[in-house]
């Protein structure tokens, strides 16, 4: 029988980790564990795979509107338009 496998544990060894992160408007990405988290943005407790990542923030990011906006439309301010 099987060792079982994390559900975090590479494909392969050369498989690439990431890191999720998100920035002040509270938008979501992911990173290479091997880069500094680029300037404006602040990472999460949450790396693996990709598709360990990409799940999490699927699961957490349901507004893709940016912080600001979702806070000027909380307070009634109007929606602007542009032409």
């Amino acid at each position: 029988m099987p060792e079982p496998v994390a559900a975090d544990a590479p494909q392969s060894e050369s498989e690439p980790h990431y890191r999720v992160v998100v920035n002040d408007e509270e938008q979501y990405s992911i990173w290479p564990l091997t880069r500094d988290v680029p300037a404006g943005w602040h990472s999460l407790e949450v790396s693996g795979p990709e598709s360990r990542c990409l799940d999490h923030i699927a699961e957490v990011w349901t507004d893709m509107r940016p912080l600001s906006l979702r806070q000027d439309t909380a307070a009634g301010a109007p929606a602007v338009r542009h032409a």
